[in-house]
């Protein structure tokens, strides 16, 4: 079983920045890609960023374009989401999810495991 933990998330006013971080098991015997998802109010789970094993291919939501970056530190096994210029509709509980296959992907269905997420909360 692999446990990822988020942290990070807060309370922020609109345009405000937040940094998560995903942590993921450090075994180094497997290879894996990582993304983040959102539960926003009344919405289903929505993609907002992903980055392959060797991070080579990145890529996030267009509704978080130009605001939101992925990134991941392979050596420590933590993937991050630094997101700037925040704002209401930006609330929702982020998770962190790991594929196994190690390709970035925006399918929910494509992740083997979930982290339990962290709340971001943006008000004006």
């Amino acid at each position: 079983q692999v446990q990822l933990t988020e942290s990070g998330g807060g309370s922020v006013q609109v345009g405000g920045s937040l940094r998560l971080s995903c942590a993921a098991p450090g075994r180094t015997s497997i290879t894996y890609a990582m993304g983040w998802f959102r539960l926003g109010p009344g919405k289903g789970r929505e993609f907002v960023a992903t980055i392959s094993w060797t991070s080579e291919a990145a890529f996030v939501a267009d509704s978080v374009k130009d605001r939101f970056t992925v990134s991941r530190d392979t050596a420590s096994s933590t993937m991050y989401l630094q997101m700037n210029d925040l704002k209401p509709e930006d609330t929702a509980v982020y998770l962190c999810a790991l594929d196994l296959s190690g390709i970035a992907t925006s399918i929910a269905q494509r992740y083997d495991y979930w982290g339990q997420g962290t709340q971001v909360t943006v008000s004006s």
